[in-house]
């Protein structure tokens, strides 16, 4: 199929589900999964959105306004992660933990909201990836109709530039939780850390940019427009002063630069078939 076949089978796909409950970060993929559903289902269409120490406050400001401006029924829901058994030990199902628990409460705005199907944003980008939440997608039911019309990353950037969207060239984001090697204890403190080592490098004007936590260690991925404006002499000095106040004792660029779900790589074949939904 090309484009705008897999389009037409999305807005079929939405307009024969009849109502819907999006779960909405403000990212590329739900803020076009969105759009489309509200443009089509109108007021049967409501947006819910998660807050948690996970997810930053900009990205949380950039839901509001945006349902804000299109008109959509916005409901905010506190699920915090770390309140959830195992899940500040970071285990390898730690996605799954998280998405088990935003759907069940989902699912309950949904039910209270008289609306019968629930979605998600994933792509087909999203099944070659180490994304235990699929696992739990799938057993919740809840519906992601941009696999459905097999519509990719590059594809949804394309419809939403057509469709006027600011998000079509927004960076690529995760939970701040994914920062984290896994077995590695999440906190709070180490959240927090990792919200203000990102969004001084965003301030910068670095458009695509991952903070990784190793201990006292940060680990920073970005592209290579990224990689040469951190690298710049004085910008260097800049960025070690700024992560030493924030408490980081060590500050490294990893060579490789930017890539997602890059903590996945020391996962075997056998864990990541274990874990795939």
């Amino acid at each position: 199929m090309d484009i705008s076949q897999k389009e037409q089978k999305l807005r079929e796909y939405i307009s024969s589900c009849g109502n819907a409950a999006v779960a909405f970060s403000g990212g590329v993929d739900s803020t076009f999964l969105l759009k489309v559903s509200h443009d089509i289902l109108g007021d049967k269409t409501i947006a819910i959105t998660a807050r948690s120490c996970s997810f930053p406050q900009r990205e949380l400001n950039e839901t509001i306004a945006f349902c804000k401006k299109e008109g959509v029924k916005h409901i905010i829901v506190d699920s915090e992660e770390l309140d959830i058994e195992g899940f500040s030990r970071n285990p390898i199902n730690r996605c799954y933990l998280c998405k088990s628990e935003l759907f069940s409460k989902i699912q309950d705005i949904a039910v209270q909201n008289k609306i019968d199907n629930i979605f998600e944003g994933s792509n087909m980008d999203d099944n070659g990836d180490f994304r235990p939440g699929l696992k739990a997608i799938a057993e919740k039911g809840i519906k992601s109709p941009l696999r459905f019309a097999q519509l990719n990353k590059e594809e949804i950037r394309t419809l939403s530039k057509e469709l006027g969207l600011s998000t079509w060239n927004k960076q690529s984001f995760a939970c701040l939780s994914s920062r984290f090697p896994y077995g590695e204890e999440i906190t709070p403190e180490k959240l927090s850390m990792i919200d203000k080592a990102e969004q001084f490098l965003l301030d910068m004007g670095i458009r695509q940019v991952r903070v990784r936590m190793h201990n006292n260690l940060a680990r920073i991925e970005t592209d290579e427009s990224g990689f040469s404006l951190i690298c710049a002499l004085q910008n260097r000095k800049k960025v070690h002063d700024e992560f030493k106040k924030i408490g980081f004792t060590y500050i490294t660029m990893d060579i490789l630069g930017y890539r997602s779900g890059s903590m996945n790589e020391t996962l075997s074949k056998d864990v990541i078939q274990a874990n795939k939904a």
